[in-house]
């Protein structure tokens, strides 16, 4: 007798292949967006960031959507700045545009990213943190403790996408704490669902609703958290060792 499918929800679009890799595996996953982002495109948004531009400036990017909004601003000029960042998609979308050697550092969280800031110039007196109008406290809190002004650019926000969902799944998988908000605001969860985090900071969201098990991902790759969705429900827990 076959075993019957394990059900799995990833809160944002993933690649088909991955899709494809858990039907394979006899695990169904369903993809249910639970926000959406829309860039920033006023005026003085994008004098801003031209003006940045001009500089030699050292920036903060913790989102792929962040990095999207302000390219398309740039239109097609690449500035000479030192880029710290975070996030496989985020690392791979500034290589593309602005080359490899604009990667100063990485991080797998933001408080991370911040230590590696501070650790890399003492001198290092301002930086310009490129986000969204949801963004979290750990690094500009951090950064401005040890004595460096933060500018914030907002350039893209965070809308919200209530949606009740009816099907019960073996695992949810979230990647920020605003899809964290978005989904307890119109559903509730199994006793038996495991949830999967892509970090402490969505964690720390998901343990505000609920006392889930929860296995949090401490590198940041989206695709990567999916795939330890999949393998928790092929192989077991005992197979699952934190990244």
């Amino acid at each position: 007798m076959q075993e019957s499918k394990k059900k799995i929800l990833s809160t944002r679009p993933v690649k088909e292949s991955l899709i494809q890799e858990a039907a394979e595996q006899n695990i169904e996953l369903d993809i249910i967006p639970l926000i959406d982002t829309e860039p920033v495109q006023d005026i003085d948004t994008q004098q801003e960031i031209e003006q940045i531009a001009l500089q030699y400036a050292t920036v903060v990017f913790t989102s792929m959507n962040a990095v999207e909004s302000v390219i398309t601003m740039l239109d097609q000029h690449v500035p000479e700045w030192n880029i710290y960042c975070m996030g496989n998609t985020t690392q791979e979308l500034i290589r593309n545009y602005f080359g490899e050697q604009a990667i100063s550092g990485t991080g797998n969280n933001a408080s991370e990213l911040a230590e590696t800031i501070l650790s890399d110039d003492d001198e290092l007196d301002e930086v310009f943190f490129f986000c969204g109008d949801q963004r979290r406290d750990e690094l500009p809190a951090k950064l401005k403790e040890a004595g460096i002004s933060v500018e914030e650019i907002i350039v893209y926000k965070t809308i919200p996408l209530h949606q009740k969902i009816d099907t019960t799944y073996n695992g949810i998988v979230f990647f920020s704490p605003s899809a964290v908000e978005s989904f307890f605001n119109k559903n509730k969860v199994a006793t038996s669902t495991v949830l999967f985090a892509i970090g402490t900071t969505t964690e720390a969201a998901i343990k505000r609703y609920t006392n889930n098990s929860i296995i949090t991902a401490h590198s940041p790759g989206k695709e990567e958290l999916v795939r330890k969705a999949i393998h928790y429900f092929v192989n077991g827990e005992l197979s699952i060792v934190n990244s």
